[in-house]
């Protein structure tokens, strides 16, 4: 049987910085909720392979159905969602759609990510 560890202080601690000030410092309600929202959208194995396909250049929805080899639907409901969540935007020329990452902040999330990834 595998001992569970608990993690807890001693009886006889009483802390060691000012809880008061971290509360008050503590992130507002709506920012936690917000920022939890992105990491459930790189939390998809095939939205992660969007977001990577994106980093390295703009595409219409046809190029990305092929790189991940799915059908358009699909590919158009991640995508759907992931602008909705303000990672990607999009460009009408015509009847073409083309994606590409929203702004330089998702792309340093994303590549900080997978460097950490990379380096377990």
């Amino acid at each position: 049987m595998e001992k569970v560890l608990q993690e807890q202080c001693e009886d006889s601690c009483e802390g060691t910085v000012n809880i008061n000030e971290l509360k008050h410092n503590l992130i507002p309600e709506h920012m936690a909720t917000n920022l939890a929202d992105v990491f459930k959208a790189l939390g998809d194995p095939t939205r992660v392979k969007i977001i990577y396909t994106l980093l390295q250049k703009e595409l219409c929805v046809h190029d990305l159905t092929m790189v991940l080899d799915m059908g358009q639907s699909a590919v158009s409901h991640q995508l759907r969602y992931l602008r909705n969540m303000r990672i990607v935007k999009r460009r009408k020329t015509g009847k073409t759609v083309f994606y590409s990452l929203d702004d330089e902040h998702i792309e340093l999330l994303f590549v900080q990510m997978l460097q950490h990834v990379k380096h377990s």
